[in-house]
């Protein structure tokens, strides 16, 4: 029997689950999408931003562009290969057990890593409104592990309840987002000379630089980051061959668009100096307009929309070594479900990891905190999104999946965008991903050599 199973292709190989094991459906699965993208990202960037000013549209034009053509090719690859892992299910099928151990080990760490960012900013948000939390020695680092850890009792719960949050806290992040949208046109409308009124930084052919808009770029990455997400939990999901394909295109494309809108409103319509110097950029912009109690409101939803991200990226940092443990990549005791169908250990290794990285970090200033873990999380993602595109390539070459001129043309492109950021992020920063890199290949061969699960159980 064993025999007969190994000469099936790996992605035809489909083990039933139990129907309420895929609990998220299209409207979960997009909630996943918006809502891991719209984070603390759109609430913290604008004023890393703010000295680029129009470069800055440019910037979010090409990475709306670069990110809409990795989304077409997860797509492709979601609707080919519709199993658990996402870039590591991907790049495996196309490359190998070893890169795609590599790219699936880059991506976990970008996952627990990241989600020690998104805490911290969480509850730096919450301090605005309990100042408490900043005051009392230790009580920041008890709220954010607290959220953290309650996040992952969610999601042991199962991935309904975690679907379920999800799309409650995504609708509640777009309100906010909604609503400066509607101010800034509001702004731009009224007399430059009356109460309220403003205007544009003027647009000047002059100061656009190719230099100014890699850099803008690489720098609004890091909050469209998880275009990929309802990949990665490929099992759970409902029609998966249709769902995640058209979620991952949606998603996307309706996160660009809120993106543009309000960051590029933002940042046109706020002096630079002013913008540069803030701590709460969206917060702040709302009360100079509609008056502090409004900023202070919009910190709640800023808070909100952060533990909302949150819940999705936690969602993904237990299923992702999940489906890597499966692979048999990964110790063969994070391939157990819970009867609810969740990975109740995966879970606790990544929570715990990122516990670890909180309590040796908190000496820090929680802005040079969020910067480290952002560096290091969008430079992992990059890596992925690279080599994803080029298993794609790969794979059509190996008529694995059906050739199309679309999918090569954009896969090209997107292999192009992920090269072209990584130059935006700097030296630094790829030295950083490459150091993640380094650290995975002596444990792929020692988990290789202890032996996990069977590398043929990777669809279940």
């Amino acid at each position: 029997m064993t025999e007969a199973r190994e000469k099936v292709p790996i992605h035809k190989i489909t083990t039933p689950r139990a129907p309420s094991s895929r609990a998220l459906g299209f409207w979960m699965c997009t909630a996943l999408v918006v809502g891991n993208m719209i984070g603390s990202g759109v609430f913290m960037l604008l004023a890393s931003l703010a000295p680029y000013g129009w470069n800055a549209v440019f910037g979010w034009l090409l990475t709306i562009g670069g990110a809409l053509c990795l989304a077409f090719v997860f797509a492709g690859l979601a609707r080919a290969f519709p199993k658990a892992g996402g870039p590591y299910a991907y790049t495996q099928e196309a490359f190998g057990p070893l890169v795609g151990f590599m790219v699936a080990w880059s991506y976990w760490i970008s996952l627990w890593v990241g989600n020690a960012a998104i805490a911290t900013g969480a509850v730096s948000y919450l301090s605005v409104i309990f100042p408490a939390i900043a005051e009392v020695p230790g009580l920041h680092l008890l709220v954010t592990l607290g959220a953290v850890w309650l996040l992952v009792g969610v999601n042991i719960a199962g991935a309904r309840l975690a679907g379920g949050v999800q799309v409650a806290t995504t609708v509640l992040k777009l309100l906010p987002l909604v609503a400066v949208a509607g101010l800034a046109f509001w702004v731009i409308g009224r007399d430059p000379s009356a109460d309220g009124g403003a205007t544009l930084i003027p647009f000047r052919a002059a100061d656009i630089h190719p230099g100014a808009i890699t850099a803008a770029g690489a720098l609004t990455l890091w909050a469209l980051l998880g275009l990929e997400s309802a990949t990665v939990p490929a099992g759970k999901v409902v029609d998966p061959e249709r769902t995640i394909p058209r979620a991952t295109l949606v998603g996307t494309v309706f996160t660009g668009v809120i993106y543009l809108l309000v960051c590029s409103a933002v940042v046109l319509l706020t002096p630079t100096d002013s913008l540069k110097a803030s701590n709460a950029p969206l917060s702040d912009f709302v009360g100079l307009y509609w008056g502090v109690s409004a900023g202070k409101v919009l910190a709640l939803f800023a808070a909100i929309s952060a533990f909302g991200a949150l819940n999705g990226w936690v969602l993904l940092q237990g299923e992702m070594p999940y489906a890597m443990a499966k692979g048999g990549v990964f110790p063969a005791f994070l391939a157990k479900e819970s009867v609810r169908g969740s990975p109740v250990r995966a879970h606790l290794l990544s929570a715990g990891f990122l516990t670890v990285l909180v309590l040796m970090n908190y000496a820090k200033s929680m802005a040079d905190l969020f910067t480290f873990i952002a560096l290091v999380a969008t430079t992992a993602s990059l890596f992925a999104y690279l080599v994803c595109a080029l298993a794609a390539l790969k794979l059509q070459a190996a008529k694995r999946i059906a050739p199309t001129l679309a999918l090569t043309l954009i896969a090209i492109l997107a292999g192009i965008y992920s090269v072209w950021t990584l130059v935006g992020a700097g030296g630094q920063a790829v030295a950083l991903g490459a150091g993640l890199l380094a650290l995975g290949a002596p444990f792929y061969w020692l988990t290789r050599g202890r032996g996990g699960a069977s590398g043929t159980e990777i669809a279940r």
